[in-house]
């Protein structure tokens, strides 16, 4: 692991600096790097996701615990002080690409050798990441829905997106990330963070948190496309009534004739707002669509 003076000259030596705009805010707190790793408790078999790469600090020490570790870098110049930085190691597959193709899409590549690597070494799937703020949200969603799913992700975020992870329905938090995340699996928050323990400071507040996949929990969702479907509908238009909502259905939610009997087969009000409802209605909500729409 390396210390703001690594990084610094590392930086130096490349001629480059923190970009903002890409989120670059290197951890510098080696005991918090420590606290997250144990947190994960990770072994020999568990193949990781890092994304944020940097200069290579966080990544030396994952790859000393784990199986793979496959690491993705968006920006050039850090990725090739980092490919240098992490030479000795054999078990890092480097990436210098842009984790997501879209908002609702991880890169094809990097999934792909998430599978191949899960193929050989059978444990574990784990997101474990200093994450940049910009993609932070985006990359958690799509590792909940799929096609390839974390079985639990230990992470350095904005405060604001924790909050969201763990929000309940009412609050002005709660939204797509807390369904998912509370209808898949379990959040905790691990630790606040202060400015101080990042380089450069940033300028929001930050949290180590948690969130591991809970299988009985996945089990009640028949499909998980239809279930995602159905939350980007409603909380799409959170401030509308839910019966509002329905008329801006798309893909193959177009193909749900009868809302009526799914909101009264659910013993759910569509007078209410979207934000009002609890993950397991939405569940409920998806499963009905889903047997409509076969």
């Amino acid at each position: 692991m390396q210390t703001k003076q690594d990084i610094e000259r590392l930086l130096a030596g490349a001629g480059t600096h923190p970009k903002h705009r890409l989120g670059q805010n290197f951890l510098i707190d080696l005991n918090l790097m420590r606290l997250l790793i144990e947190a994960s408790h990770l072994n020999e078999q568990d193949v990781v996701l890092e994304v944020g790469t940097g200069t290579g600090s966080f990544s030396e020490a994952i790859a000393e615990q784990c199986g793979r570790l496959i690491t993705v870098e968006f920006d050039t110049t850090l990725f090739n002080v980092a490919k240098t930085q992490l030479k000795p190691f054999d078990n890092i597959t480097p990436f210098n690409v842009d984790i997501l193709e879209n908002k609702n899409t991880i890169q094809t590549e990097v999934l792909d050798a998430v599978q191949d690597a899960r193929g050989k070494f059978g444990g574990r799937f784990l997101l474990v990441a200093n994450l940049p703020y910009n993609v932070g949200s985006s990359v958690m969603a799509n590792l909940i829905s799929g096609p390839v799913v974390a079985d639990g992700m230990f992470v350095t975020i904005q405060k604001e997106v924790a909050d969201r992870m763990a929000a309940t329905p009412g609050r002005g938090d709660y939204g797509t990330l807390s369904i998912l995340m509370a209808a898949t699996g379990t959040v905790r928050l691990l630790r606040k963070l202060p400015g101080s323990v990042f380089w450069p400071r940033p300028q929001v507040e930050s949290a180590m948190v948690s969130y591991q996949r809970d299988p009985k929990k996945v089990r009640q969702i028949h499909d998980i496309r239809t279930f995602r479907e159905v939350i980007n509908l409603f909380m799409g238009h959170r401030r509308k009534m839910l019966k509002a909502c329905i008329k801006f259905a798309e893909g193959n939610l177009e193909k749900v004739r009868h809302w009526t009997d799914v909101f009264e087969e659910t013993v759910v009000d569509s007078h209410k707002r979207p934000e009002e409802l609890t993950p397991q209605q939405y569940v409920n909500i998806a499963n009905l669509c889903y047997e409509q729409t076969r």
